[in-house]
């Protein structure tokens, strides 16, 4: 590219500190493949992550990308943590000694948080800013790509910095101890996550029991997963079906879930962040998008992933129905069995 860029000549860029404070397993899952252009450019470099306290897991499942997190501990402005000055004072304090080189941006478009990453005190800042709101340095920081999928604006910033890419696939490395929980499950099952991080991204209990009927009429298994706060949610649901699906919502930790899902025929599930851990295990989806955009979240990979949302016409739109959903159902599922037999 034309923007030759310095950071690759920093020849002492040893500590990095990323600033991604966000609440969804999908926001860091979609920057698993910026992590692993930046690891592949500095291999020695100490990397921390500052984000929310659910990380703490994300970050040592993913050691080979992130050596550390530090705990995001609030800003005036950002939602995710209530702000604290003595905290961030005691934070940034903290911090300081640490003498990161670089600090990376990537929470979001930087009209709040690109003043927060000024004060980590970095020898370098890089990240996104917002046209016509402050810019912290032209020669670092990229006009927020908001055109683009979530993965990709990530992996924009890193072409920017002269990063080279290592690919836009999503990962999720699994453990021998993340399949503890799966033993007892029937060897060919469809999962059905009915749960979102907002009520309004959530596809009606009615439809996910109208298609969790049809997929166990056509031989499959249906496993119903959520976490904890979602289990009233699923036992709704296997109320409302005339099949028995096994519900696992609340009974499995985030890596059993994973493996859970790393055996599934196919999962159906909102927009939320099962959808991307689907997608970083390579595992066939149906995701339903009701009240989010499905240009930015939507997996990449449209051969085994398919994205439904509303279709909107003139003054009206077409809601997803069962029958979309199970048409895009039969042609995953038929696909899978004709590669298991």
């Amino acid at each position: 590219m034309s923007h030759e860029h310095q950071l690759l000549k920093q020849l002492s860029i040893s500590r990095i500190a990323i600033v991604r404070s966000l609440p969804g397993l999908g926001d860091l899952l979609c920057a698993v493949p910026a992590f692993r252009a930046l690891r592949a450019a500095f291999p020695q470099a100490h990397i921390t992550l500052i984000g929310l306290p659910w990380a703490r897991s994300f970050v040592e499942r993913f050691s080979h990308y992130l050596d550390d997190l530090l705990e995001f501990p609030g800003y005036p402005g950002i939602p995710e943590v209530p702000p604290s000055v003595g905290k961030l004072s005691k934070f940034l304090t903290s911090v300081h000694k640490q003498c990161f080189d670089l600090a990376l941006q990537m929470h979001g478009n930087g009209t709040v948080i690109n003043s927060f990453t000024a004060l980590l005190g970095a020898r370098i800042h890089a990240g996104f800013y917002l046209p016509g709101y402050y810019c912290p340095d032209p020669n670092y920081f990229l006009p927020y790509p908001d055109d683009q999928p979530e993965i990709w604006r990530h992996l924009r910033l890193m072409e920017f910095l002269g990063i080279p890419l290592q690919g836009n696939e999503l990962e999720f490395p699994l453990k021998d101890e993340d399949f503890a929980t799966i033993q007892q499950i029937p060897s060919q099952y469809v999962c059905i996550h009915p749960g979102a991080s907002l009520p309004e991204k959530r596809w009606s209990l009615e439809n996910f029991a109208v298609v969790g009927d049809a997929i166990a009429a056509r031989g499959f298994q249906v496993v119903l997963t959520g976490s904890e706060s979602e289990a009233t949610l699923t036992q709704a649901l296997a109320q409302m079906m005339h099949c028995e699906p096994i519900n696992l919502a609340g009974k499995t930790s985030l890596g059993g879930m994973a493996a859970l899902l790393s055996r599934a025929s196919l999962l159906v599930c909102n927009d939320t962040g099962v959808s991307h851990l689907a997608a970083a295990l390579k595992v066939g989806s149906v995701v339903i998008f009701t009240n989010s955009s499905q240009h930015r979240w939507a997996p990449l990979n449209c051969k085994i992933h398919r994205s439904l949302s509303p279709i909107f016409l003139a003054n009206s739109y077409l809601a997803v129905t069962p029958e979309m959903v199970m048409a895009q159902v039969e042609d995953l599922l038929f696909k899978e069995v004709v590669i298991v037999t």
